[in-house]
């Protein structure tokens, strides 16, 4: 198979898989906090240090047990949602807010990256990334196809997330952003007991 296949066809899988996903969900969040351009710089920066990590791991980690890794991410999911409720508690004036945050160019790229290096640490598009390094064999076009579409994710999630703080006030986007992540969480615990 062609690596532009390849690349093709895990751009594909990787998308969907990212889509609703938290990280998307994080990225969205700072794409409504944060200028667009620093917070897409500190996600994509992040997005492609996880690509790099889950091709390199390959199968290791498709070799995890599988009900510990989805206990591990139910807790992540829980986790994000009360993280997300607690900073949408402050969030009175909505103007306000993104003129204060308005922080130089590379601390929102640093905080954009932590927050989504940690959203994303053990997450299905890793376990997806790295099952799909493991059976095509080529590390350059699984990585391309990759960070292609978790960065066409963060792209959608942050212009989406600017357009939505125009309709709905930002406390009512941390609210539907938890309980995204609370209803993400019961889906997952209950894929343990399946």
């Amino acid at each position: 198979m062609s690596s532009l296949i390849i690349a093709a066809i895990v751009f594909g899988t990787v998308t969907v898989a990212e889509l609703p996903d938290n990280s998307g969900l994080a990225a969205l969040v700072l794409g409504t906090r944060y200028r667009p351009s620093a917070a897409f710089a500190g996600t994509a920066a992040a997005f492609a240090l996880h690509v790099v990590l889950a091709v390199t791991a390959g199968s290791l980690l498709a070799l995890l047990p599988r009900r510990l890794l989805e206990f591990i991410v139910t807790v992540v999911f829980l986790a994000g949602a009360v993280l997300i409720l607690r900073a949408g508690d402050d969030d009175d004036d909505d103007e306000a807010r993104l003129k204060k945050d308005a922080a130089g160019f590379w601390a929102v790229a640093a905080t954009s990256f932590g927050v989504i290096a940690v959203a994303e640490l053990g997450d299905l598009s890793d376990i997806v990334i790295a099952s799909l390094a493991a059976r095509y064999h080529d590390p350059l076009a699984v990585g391309t196809g990759a960070v292609t579409a978790l960065w066409l994710v963060a792209a959608l999630a942050i212009t989406g997330g600017r357009g939505l703080l125009r309709v709905l006030p930002m406390r009512w986007i941390s609210r539907l952003a938890a309980l995204i992540m609370v209803v993400m969480a019961g889906v997952t615990l209950a894929g343990i007991f399946r």
